[in-house]
């Protein structure tokens, strides 16, 4: 690996704490601790130390960890030091550390990106380490973590692997045919192995609608119309004051979300404009935006207000039929779930029912596929690999040539190849210290 400039940062969180970690990575990190700590301490091992000035003035006691390279998480020699986390010791010490020669402060994400490129991570693991530190749920949790450990670069390791090995056939056709040891239907055997690689790329990529879902959160709408009590049940399920309310119709004019965490599954749930005719354009437009959000919504909460007839749902669709407002002495009809967002009364069993409405959306395991980028990079392995599959097997060469793109395809996937454009971007997604 190039050789980089040492780098520090603050990996904790910013501002005042009980401890704070301060991260150096490269190859002045040995002279760095020597300076700050005295002696190095034992590889792995969390050492009490004074940390101390170029002048011997102690700065604070805590701990400092030497991690040598290329056992470390980005390849190079890497020292933490666990110090108070008061403002004024952490100032003091990047102070002091940046007072050092061939010392910078890391960019955002330049932690993980030298992991990168020391091959410690492959750019779905990458992508995985971003999701785990976003994640706000045990869903997103579990998917980030699936991710982060390698699940999709171990997986398209072996999809690599098997296409090459088919290439390997084909060449051998190509160029051996005529020699004795070299028998059998090869192509014939290329396109099997490559069709078993197709039916796995074609499985990851079904899951990738809930992987993506899972990620940016499921949608779930609040409609109804006006003074259903829309804004108020998102303020009793969000725990927190919103959207306005009002007892005036039509005062929700756009579209107000709010992130959720419900038994785990992330929820993105939206309210909306009251359904109705009006002839007020900026109302009009709100009840526009608010059927075209019904419309794309993984589900909607279809309001009632006492004063209202029920609307007929079938069981099993993507609509949840609320009475709201039961405070007011309203009633649920069969079908429907009772709530009242000034009581509490109903709020816990609509919860339970909307997350196993959304929880027959996911899947058993984890996706594989959760990002567009990834998306894209195994769709045009598979594509690659139909194509192959449609050549006549009298033209062993272009069937090679698009099992070598499919090969590309799943390099880009991993980050191997092509993948510069895509760096800046997810890197500079990253806290500084990481």
């Amino acid at each position: 690996m190039k050789a980089h400039p040492t780098i520090v940062a603050l990996s904790s969180g910013a501002g005042r704490a009980g401890v704070a970690v301060v991260r150096v990575s490269g190859n002045r990190v040995r002279f760095v601790v020597e300076t700050i700590a005295g002696s190095m301490p034992e590889a792995r091992k969390a050492t009490y130390r004074p940390l101390r000035d170029r002048d011997g003035a102690i700065i604070d006691h805590g701990l400092v960890l030497f991690f040598p390279a290329p056992a470390s998480f980005t390849g190079e020699d890497v020292a933490e030091f666990h110090i108070h986390g008061s403002r004024a010791v952490l100032a003091r010490l990047l102070s002091v550390l940046m007072a050092m020669p061939g010392l910078r402060l890391a960019e955002a994400g330049e932690f993980t990106r030298r992991a990168f490129e020391a091959g410690k991570l492959d750019l779905a693991a990458v992508e995985g380490l971003a999701d785990l530190i976003d994640s706000e749920t045990e869903w997103q949790r579990r998917q980030a973590l699936r991710q982060m450990e390698g699940a999709l670069g171990q997986a398209a390791g072996e999809w690599r692997r098997a296409l090459i090995k088919a290439m390997m056939l084909l060449e051998a056709e190509i160029d051996f045919s005529d020699e004795g040891d070299v028998g059998g239907p090869l192509i014939a055997e290329a396109v099997a192995g490559a069709q078993g690689v197709l039916e796995s790329l074609q499985v990851a990529l079904g899951g990738f609608a809930a992987g993506e879902r899972v990620r940016e959160g499921f949608v779930v709408v609040l409609a109804g119309p006006p003074n259903a009590g829309k804004s108020r049940l998102l303020n009793a399920l969000a725990r927190r004051d919103v959207a306005i309310v009002s007892p005036i119709p039509g005062t929700t004019r756009d579209a107000i979300e709010v992130r959720l965490d419900l038994g785990g599954i992330p929820v993105v749930l939206v309210d909306t404009a009251g359904l109705r005719e009006s002839s007020d354009e900026i109302e009009a437009e709100g009840v526009r935006r608010a059927r075209q959000k019904a419309a794309h919504a993984d589900l909607v909460l279809r309001l009632r207000p006492p004063d209202s007839e029920p609307e007929r749902i079938d069981a099993g669709t993507t609509e949840i039929a609320v009475a709201t407002k039961l405070d007011l002495g309203g009633s649920a009809c069969p079908g429907e779930v009772g709530v009242s967002a000034v009581t509490g009364a109903g709020l816990s069993e609509l919860v339970e029912l909307i997350a196993s409405r959304l929880g027959k959306l996911g899947q058993a395991e984890p996706a594989l596929v959760t990002r567009e980028r990834q998306r894209v990079a195994v769709a045009d392995a598979a594509t690659a690999i139909e194509r192959a599959a449609l050549l006549p097997q009298e033209q062993p060469e272009l069937i090679a040539e698009e099992l070598r793109l499919a090969v590309r395809a799943l390099e880009r996937l991993i980050g191997k190849v092509d993948v510069e454009d895509v760096l800046d971007s997810l890197f500079s997604g990253f806290c500084i210290g990481k």
